[in-house]
C-alpha cells in the first residue's frame, strides 16, 4: 500500500471516493430518498431570487437562498423560504437545516424562527460560519 497526497484530484478521484462512502453508507441510509428542489422568482424571464435544497429523509436541507441586491429587503427572500418550508412540510418534513456566514443572513433566519446550534469561528479565517435548525412540524 502507498500513501499519495493529490493536490489537485480530478473530479473522476472526488467521486471514487464519494461511491464508496455511498456504498458504506447505504446499509444504514437505504430507501431514504434524496430529492432537489428549488423555487424561483422570475422576472422577464429572468431569475431574479431563488433558493436551491435538498429533502433527506424528514429534513429539509437548504443550500443556497439569494434575492439580487436591487430587491434586498422587498420580503422575497422571507417568502421564498415559506414556500419552500410549505413545501418540505407537505412531503414529510419536520425539520429543517441552514448554514450561514457571519456576513450573511443569520438574523434573516433567526426572524424565520431558526435558531443556532453551532458556529465556526474564524471560519475560513476571520469570519463565522452558523448552522441553524428549524421544527417545522
Amino acid at each position: 500500500m502507498e500513501f499519495e497526497l493529490d493536490l489537485s484530484p480530478s473530479d473522476e478521484s472526488i467521486n471514487e471516493i464519494r461511491d464508496g462512502l455511498v456504498e458504506h453508507n447505504s446499509q444504514y441510509l437505504n430507501g431514504i430518498e434524496r430529492n432537489k428542489i428549488a423555487y424561483y422568482i422570475t422576472e422577464r424571464g429572468k431569475k431574479v431570487a431563488g433558493v436551491t435544497a435538498e429533502i433527506f429523509g424528514s429534513w429539509l436541507l437548504v443550500n443556497f437562498l439569494w434575492v439580487d441586491k436591487e430587491l434586498r429587503g422587498s420580503g422575497m427572500g422571507s417568502e421564498l423560504m415559506a414556500k419552500l418550508e410549505a413545501y418540505a412540510k407537505s412531503k414529510g418534513c419536520m425539520f429543517s437545516l441552514v448554514d450561514t456566514f457571519s456576513f450573511q443572513a443569520k438574523p434573516f433566519y433567526e426572524k424565520l424562527g431558526y435558531e443556532c446550534q453551532m458556529s465556526l469561528e474564524q471560519y475560513p479565517v476571520s469570519h463565522a460560519r452558523h448552522y441553524l435548525t428549524k421544527q417545522m412540524a
